[in-house]
């Protein structure tokens, strides 16, 4: 008896990046603790890096626009990359807009928040997402996208 032959289609996983106030000035912005890399220079190389992966990129500085994104997006990707800046310490709205929404969004920080000023070292985000890249520069991008990619 012959057997059917199936053929298993790779899907490829839709993760958005979603950077907060102020990350729009990578670069120029305290690049001794921010380095002095775009980000948009960067997310052409994780394109590049990840072509199994649909990425798409958003960043503003509003509250409210990320909140709107979450809702918008979260119910449609395979995952989020969120770093929400200094939002982090200080909007629990924002993660309200995470614990609401079906994907897993992993908080990013391109410096340590537990090395830098007290008042960084708090994040509403750390009790609704399921995992967490602080200091690692830019190379967190990849390691949540990575996290997300192994769900």
């Amino acid at each position: 008896m012959l057997r059917p032959l199936y053929l298993y289609v790779m899907k490829k996983k839709h993760i958005l990046i979603l950077n907060g106030p102020n990350l729009n000035l990578l670069g120029r912005r305290e690049t001794s603790i921010y380095g002095t890399r775009t980000f948009e220079s960067f997310y052409e190389d994780l394109k590049d890096q990840y072509r199994d992966v649909m990425l798409a990129y958003y960043q503003s500085n509003h509250e409210g626009d990320i909140i709107d994104i979450l809702h918008d997006a979260g119910f449609k990707v395979d995952g989020i990359v969120l770093n929400a800046g200094a939002y982090t310490h200080t909007s629990l709205a924002i993660a309200d807009a995470v614990k609401a929404i079906d994907a897993p969004v992993v908080e990013v920080h391109i410096s340590n928040i537990y090395e830098r000023e007290e008042f960084r070292h708090f994040s509403y985000l750390k009790a609704v997402c399921p995992y967490h890249v602080v200091g690692k520069g830019l190379d967190g991008y990849r390691e949540a996208i990575e996290y997300i990619q192994a769900l």
